[in-house]
C-alpha cells in the first residue's frame, strides 16, 4: 500500500507540483487522515504550507494562459520531480488511513522512494509538456486553461485517492497513461498528414 500511496502521490506531482506537498501538510496537520514521521513534519509547518499555498496560486494562473504555460512547463520541469521525490518518501514512510504499518519499504533505504517518486513525477512531467504545445497550436490556446484546469483536478483526486483508497490508484494512472497515448498518436497522426 505504501507504494500504491507514494505512486498517485508522484503522479500528481508531475501534474502539479504544489497540490500534494499541501495537500499532506494539511491533511497531517488538521485531520487523522495521514500522520507524517518526523523527517517529513516540516510539510506540516505554517510557514511551508504558506509559501506553497502562494506558489500554488502563481502555478494555477501560469498554468493558465497560453504560452506562458509552455514557460511555465519548462520551469516547473525541474520542481515536479523535487515535489514528486519529496511527496512519495513521505507518503511511503507516512501512516494514511489505508496505510497502518508504515515500516519496512522507507526505512530498509530512505533514498529509494524518493528517485522513484522523481523519476515518476519527471515522466508525467515530461509528458504534460509534450501534450500541451500541440494542444494549444491545434486550438489556437483555447485548450491552455481547459486541459489545466482537468490537470489540477486529476492531481487533486490523485492526492486523495492515494491517502485514502490507494489500490484505485492504478486505475486511474492507466487511464491517464491511456489518454496521453491517444493525444500523443493523434500528434503524430496529424504530422504525417500531408498539408
Amino acid at each position: 500500500m505504501e507504494l500504491l500511496t507514494g505512486l498517485g502521490l508522484a503522479t500528481a506531482s508531475g501534474l502539479n507540483a504544489y497540490i500534494p506537498l499541501l495537500a499532506l501538510g494539511l491533511l497531517s496537520r488538521f485531520t487523522d487522515l495521514i500522520t507524517l514521521p518526523h523527517g517529513w513534519a516540516w510539510l506540516e509547518n505554517g510557514w511551508v504550507m504558506a509559501i506553497v499555498a502562494v506558489l500554488l496560486v502563481i502555478e494555477i494562473v501560469a498554468d493558465k494562459i497560453p504560452a506562458l504555460d509552455s514557460v511555465n512547463d519548462a520551469i516547473q520541469t525541474f520542481v515536479r520531480p523535487t515535489s514528486g521525490g519529496i511527496v512519495f518518501g513521505s507518503g511511503t514512510a507516512a501512516q494514511t488511513h489505508a496505510v497502518t504499518d508504515p515500516g519496512a519499504f522507507a526505512q530498509s533505504g530512505q533514498w529509494i522512494p524518493i528517485v522513484v517518486g522523481v523519476l515518476v513525477a519527471l515522466v508525467v512531467s515530461l509528458t504534460k509538456s509534450a501534450v500541451r504545445p500541440a494542444a494549444n497550436v491545434a486550438t489556437a490556446g483555447v485548450a491552455a486553461p481547459v486541459l489545466s484546469t482537468i490537470e489540477d483536478g486529476i492531481s487533486i483526486g490523485l492526492v486523495f485517492l492515494a491517502i485514502l483508497i490507494p489500490v484505485v490508484v492504478l486505475v486511474v494512472i492507466a487511464a491517464l497513461a491511456w489518454a496521453f497515448f491517444k493525444l500523443w498518436r493523434r500528434r503524430r497522426q496529424k504530422a504525417a498528414q500531408p498539408s
